[in-house]
Order: structure tokens, then sequence, then C-alpha cells
């Protein structure tokens, strides 16, 4: 699935299960919620804190999708096309970081 039709699928489920959209400020604590939960884990999964036993059951792919649904709401609500900003950023960071990566011996 490309972004496009993510965002066409976010906006119907918001339709036909979420009545409407939360504004936009509300989707932005919402999405800054739910980055913490991604840090969260990561934190005590990969870094140096212990993992709890209550966040053991986390699944972290779950919570990188609610990251992903509520970006696609902001984009849906805001008129950004998302696959059109996506492809635009990959190619300037293509061109802009290629050689850079490349050349960056901390990488090596």
């Amino acid at each position: 699935m490309d972004i496009k039709n993510a965002q066409i699928i976010v906006d119907n489920w918001i339709k036909e299960h979420g009545v409407r959209y939360f504004n936009e400020l509300t989707n932005m604590a919402q999405l800054t919620e739910e980055v913490g939960e991604v840090a969260r884990i990561i934190a005590r999964r990969y870094g140096e804190q212990s993992e709890k036993e209550s966040d053991k059951g986390k699944d972290l792919g779950e919570e990188l999708a609610d990251v992903v649904f509520v970006v696609l709401c902001l984009a849906n609500q805001t008129g950004i096309d998302l696959q059109e900003a996506f492809d635009k950023k990959m190619d300037v960071k293509t061109k802009r970081d290629h050689n850079r990566h490349h050349n960056n011996t901390k990488l090596k």
C-alpha cells in the first residue's frame, strides 16, 4: 500500500467509525503521546534502561502504526498529499545526503 491509499483508508475509517477528525491541536497532542510510547519501548528494550515487566508485552510495531495513523490524520485534515511530500523529501535527501553519508568516516 502506498501513502496516498493509506490516507484514503484513514479518511474512510474516520468517516465510518470516528465521526470526525479531532482538531489539529488535539491530533498533535496525540502524536506526541504516541511518539512517547515508541520512545519508552525503544529506551527500555534497546537502550540502557531496564525494561519494566509491564512494558515487556508492548508491541513496537503497533505503537509505530499509531504514530503513522495520527500523521495520516494530520495530513488529511490539513490538505497535505503526503505521498507527494514524501517523494519530494526522498529526492531532496538522495541528492543532498548520498555523498555526505558515504564520506562520513563515523559510518564506516
